[in-house]
């Protein structure tokens, strides 16, 4: 299996907030309304019942080690809001780097999903599905051949991920990507790499996962992985959220549809780079006076720093705080302006395994409730590319946290939704580019603050 690696964290740290860069590692270390304002139920519609192919209707795809086999299963019903209709709750839970080890968290939590009829988006790292012996065959941008910052593979630990793969998509999930080598920071790092170094990353993450029967042939009589990865991968989030503009740049002429590599607030998404931009986002941190980013390793950093196991005595502690915190996200966006809350995690134990209980209680606390939707990011985009844009532009007005004045019936309804006066939307329109201006500025000197900071920890 994968040897653990050092991950170098970067605070960004303001009187107002901590927004630590996300790090990942390596494998092996309510009530309803009514009305035009009542919700469907927990999951929304009823899930597509796709057409089945024929019996035996496998179609395999180069070496074999990928198939279409028809139409996803367990794929819900997308559908345009009414006019006045409540927009849905959604919650997406994504797993940078998803592998399966000796931990078994991946097949952990596809269970937890199957629980709680929720789906996820599972961010494969392509060289876990390469043997070390075949390291070379990966070119890393600005590296020598078989470099990797996450090591590879063995025969036994692709094995197990094939499994857990074949699996999670067969149940509704989405198969991403987190790229190859997690190559971060300076000589070197993804946020150096150029348009043309992305699009030669991009084309070896699906080559690894289109030819895992050619590199492990002891493998050669495993089942192949049910769909076409060509197809399949049309989002991704990058290594400690860097290189996102040029990644998008590659990543938008190769058929992808969305990013999860920015920092955001919890607002409605938008489209950059002609594609979604779907950040993490920056949530409460109880008990402290700034917010974090919604991944379990920026809890850990802000509260054991980069050890990874560290004073037993506050782990449940520590456990407590991340899941409470996701749960002050999730309320004030479902009781204000219902945009998508964002949770990204990684496959670890760290600090005694506290952040991953920490994830399930909130699975089960917030997938459960009326009007929820834990989605993956391909399903909300589809969502989101089904709405009709005035509608979009409407709810992307909304502040954190903030509810429709006069009730969602009022605010999205047919007439409010086509646009506001010419002379309020000008005002509104200016007082946009002012508060724009004013969080540039705030960013720029976080920023600044930030680089001092991880000059101190160095």
């Amino acid at each position: 299996m994968m040897a653990a690696t050092k991950r170098i964290a970067l605070g960004v740290m303001t009187t107002a907030l901590v927004a630590v860069l996300a790090g990942c590692s390596g494998l092996g270390s309510g009530g309803s309304g009514s009305g035009a304002d009542r919700e469907k139920g927990a999951h929304g519609a009823k899930e597509q019942a796709p057409a089945g192919p024929p019996k035996n209707a496998v179609k395999l795809i180069g070496d074999g080690s990928t198939a279409f086999t028809g139409a996803q299963p367990k794929m819900p019903a997308v559908k345009r809001l009414a006019p006045g209709q409540k927009p849905p709750q959604f919650v997406v839970f994504s797993w940078d780097g998803a592998g399966e080890d000796s931990q078994k968290l991946f097949s952990h939590f596809r269970g937890v999903a199957k629980k709680y009829n929720a789906k996820m988006t599972y961010f494969l790292s392509g060289v876990y599905l390469l043997p070390e012996e075949k390291k070379d065959l990966y070119n890393p941008p600005q590296h020598s051949a078989g470099r990797s910052d996450i090591g590879f593979n063995d025969t036994e630990g692709i094995r197990n991920t094939l499994t857990e793969l074949r699996a999670a998509w067969q149940d509704g999930n989405e198969i991403g990507t987190h790229f190859n080598g997690h190559f971060c920071g300076k000589d070197g790092g993804v946020g150096a790499w150029s348009i043309d170094e992305w699009k030669s990353e991009i084309t070896q993450a699906k080559g690894f996962v289109k030819g895992w029967k050619t590199n492990t042939p002891e493998l050669k009589a495993e089942a192949p992985l049910p769909f076409d990865y060509d197809k399949e991968l049309v989002g991704a989030r990058t290594p400690c959220l860097e290189g996102q503009k040029n990644m998008v740049a590659a990543a938008r002429t190769m058929g992808f549809r969305y990013d999860s590599s920015g920092v955001g607030d919890q607002v409605w998404p938008k489209k950059k780079g002609g594609i979604w931009d779907i950040p993490l986002q920056l949530v409460p941190m109880p008990g402290r006076a700034f917010e974090t980013l919604s991944m379990d390793y920026n809890y850990m950093v802000n509260q054991s720093g980069t050890t990874t196991q560290g004073d037993p005595s506050q782990h449940e502690y520590w456990g407590d705080q991340m899941r409470d915190g996701l749960l002050q996200a999730f309320d004030r966006s479902y009781k204000g302006n219902r945009a998508p809350l964002i949770i990204g995690n990684h496959f670890e134990s760290w600090n005694g395994g506290t952040y991953m209980r920490a994830v399930e209680e909130t699975i089960a606390n917030v997938c459960t409730k009326e009007g929820v939707r834990c989605v993956s990011f391909r399903q909300l985009a589809d969502w989101l590319d089904a709405q009709d844009p005035q509608v979009l532009a409407r709810l992307s007005t909304l502040a954190v946290g903030q509810a429709p004045k006069g009730g969602w019936s009022s605010y999205l309804s047919a007439q409010s939704a086509a646009g506001q006066p010419a002379g309020k939307e000008s005002a509104r329109k200016e007082k946009a580019e002012s508060e724009k201006k004013a969080e540039s500025k705030d960013k720029a000197e976080s920023e600044e603050k930030a680089e001092s900071a991880a000059r101190n920890a160095e």
